[in-house]
């Protein structure tokens, strides 16, 4: 039934509001059932005249406790003439069964560990000692808490079938999985075990508890892991892009490398080449890493003779591969990226972690290639988002703010070339 106008708009006037919001809780716990009571504290003068008007009895103190019983048979002896969970619907309120939904969630929670139990069972994994490690861990950190119950099924049967395949015994001489070609086995398509899929997680969970060692946080802890089970990943797709890099190294690789820095032509570097080669340049090379891959054309086209790593924006793990290797062979970065907070957040994350030197960083440059750019004409892009300190120069986010002018590397480029000019280390 539908709320007459009249008793609508004196049961949704504000003098009520509290107690709607109070009964809404209590009946969502109660499993809509109009039991126990709420009690209201700090009444004023309006809500005390509207719940003795509502009650149909004098409401004379700031704390009143009200039985849900009474209240709902109230209701339905009035104009309302409907009980006290349709009521508090009508009045936008919406319920749900919190018992209930409860209850609901244990039940789909036992029945999903028992179809895993029971596809374990039915697998080559049957009986290995760490399976029952594996799905306690599963249990336990809520890996799959937020899926629908039937998605979660799937997913952890495709995650059995998957490690069925890696931990079986498929001779010596078999060749190792593309994880590219074992996803799309299981999953139907190649991005299926990603690292960013919860299908990947659970895998690499259980690889772990079965080699004895903890789940690995950083991706070439995970890419090794994958390599340990005979998973080759994805080490060609994603490159970091250099220029003028020397490595020492006396392979054809090396060899190569020193050849296209030589000639000042710009290289594209995969994990896999990476992992391959020996990519460290003498000790005293100086690495210059810029943002944008402008910076490194400019640099080929100016044939300057200094060391460049691009980022290519947010530093990807290929990206992070190469650096990791130049900083931890002792030599020494220099970083420059965008005058925005986007880009003084990765200047920071470079910064700190590779303990590197700032490259025309310095509040004092900001300013001075804003005020170029107002020299010029250039129209000014105002900074978006939250300002963002930079761990190297106190100054350099109040100036930032204050000029509010964003600025990209190509802003610098002619101050960044000079420092990579012919000669230059």
């Amino acid at each position: 039934m539908t709320l007459p106008p009249q008793t609508r708009a004196f049961l949704a006037r504000p003098d009520l509001a509290r107690l709607w919001t109070a009964v809404h809780h209590r009946l969502e716990r109660n499993g809509i059932q109009p039991s126990g009571s709420i009690r209201l504290t700090g009444c004023t003068a309006a809500e005390r005249e509207a719940l003795s008007l509502l009650l149909g009895r004098r409401v004379t103190t700031a704390a009143t406790t009200i039985p849900l019983a009474d209240l709902d048979s109230r209701l339905r002896d009035t104009a309302a003439d409907c009980g006290l969970a349709a009521t508090v619907e009508q009045l936008g309120l919406p319920l749900t069964d919190l018992r209930a939904a409860r209850d609901t969630g244990r039940q789909e929670r036992t029945a999903l560990w028992t179809a895993a139990e029971a596809a374990v069972a039915a697998s080559p994994l049957t009986g290995q000692d760490w399976v029952g490690g594996w799905l306690d861990d599963l249990r336990r950190t809520g890996a799959l808490g937020r899926l629908a119950p039937q998605d979660a099924v799937d997913l952890l049967h495709r995650a059995i079938r998957v490690l069925s395949l890696l931990r079986s015994d498929r001779g010596e001489e078999a060749a190792p999985y593309g994880r590219g070609e074992l996803a799309t086995r299981v999953t139907g398509t190649a991005h299926g075990l990603d690292d960013d899929t919860v299908l990947s997680r659970l895998v690499l969970r259980g690889l772990a508890r079965a080699t004895g060692s903890e789940p690995p946080e950083h991706a070439p802890g995970r890419r090794a892991l994958w390599r340990a089970a005979a998973v080759v990943p994805d080490e060609v797709s994603s490159t970091v892009l250099t220029y003028g890099l020397r490595p020492v190294g006396r392979g054809w690789r090396e060899r190569a490398l020193r050849e296209r820095a030589d000639h000042r032509a710009e290289t594209h570097l995969t994990l896999r080449e990476l992992r391959e080669l020996d990519v460290v340049p003498s000790s005293d090379t100086l690495v210059h890493i810029c943002e944008n891959p402008r910076v490194v054309e400019a640099a080929a086209e100016a044939r300057c003779g200094g060391t460049l790593v691009c980022t290519s924006g947010s530093a990807s793990t290929v990206v992070l591969e190469l650096l990791d290797t130049l900083a931890a062979a002792g030599l020494q970065l220099r970083y420059h990226g965008d005058f925005d907070w986007p880009g003084i957040t990765l200047a920071n994350r470079v910064i700190r972690r590779y303990a590197a030197l700032p490259w025309r960083m310095a509040a004092e440059d900001y300013e001075q290639l804003a005020a170029h750019a107002r020299d010029q004409g250039s129209p000014g892009l105002p900074l978006v988002g939250v300002p963002v300190e930079a761990s190297w120069d106190a100054d350099l986010a109040a100036a930032m703010t204050a000029l509010n002018v964003a600025l990209h590397e190509e802003s610098a480029l002619d101050r960044l070339i000079a420092d990579l000019a012919p000669g230059t280390p």
